[in-house]
């Protein structure tokens, strides 16, 4: 079993112990603090300050927490604070990082029953992934492809770049 903690950024899904719907995270406690884009211009780093409502969709579906008849109300979640934040590291905001083991505590509930499902980072093969494995695996996986001799190439032997 690993020991490693995935940081979340925006777009991190989440899903409510009460609720029936996920929604993803919307970071809006700070605008400084990126994650896993090359561009480093569109992932938000998920931080203890994502108070209140920060959620894309704004809502888990309806709450179990609020029964009404043979029906629940909508959810209209609250964050409070977040439980299981990295310790080791504060932003800007006073913000302490969230991993995906991270749980929002609601005001409904008065725990933490808000998870993350996802971390929202994508992930981008970069060329020591490919470098690192051998040759039979990639044969295994990809019959089509000699890939030592796309290692051996480079990205751009062979094609004809041209500038306007």
């Amino acid at each position: 079993m690993s020991s490693e903690k995935f940081l979340v950024c925006t777009g991190a899904m989440c899903q409510c112990k009460q609720g029936f719907t996920p929604d993803s995270l919307n970071v809006l406690s700070q605008n400084k603090y990126y994650i896993n884009d090359q561009g480093g211009s569109t992932k938000l780093i998920g931080n203890t300050m994502d108070l209140g409502l920060p959620f894309k969709a704004g809502t888990f579906g309806m709450c179990k927490l609020q029964p009404n008849g043979s029906s629940y109300n909508p959810c209209v979640p609250s964050i409070t604070g977040w439980d299981g934040a990295y310790e080791k590291a504060v932003l800007g905001n006073g913000g302490q990082i969230l991993t995906e083991e991270s749980k929002g505590i609601c005001a409904i509930a008065g725990s933490p029953v808000i998870e993350f499902i996802t971390n929202g980072q994508m992930g981008a093969p970069q060329a020591s992934n490919f470098e690192d494995t051998s040759d039979e695996i990639h044969q295994e996986l990809n019959p089509m492809v000699q890939i030592q001799e796309l290692i051996n190439k480079g990205p751009f032997e062979g094609v004809e770049v041209k500038l306007s």
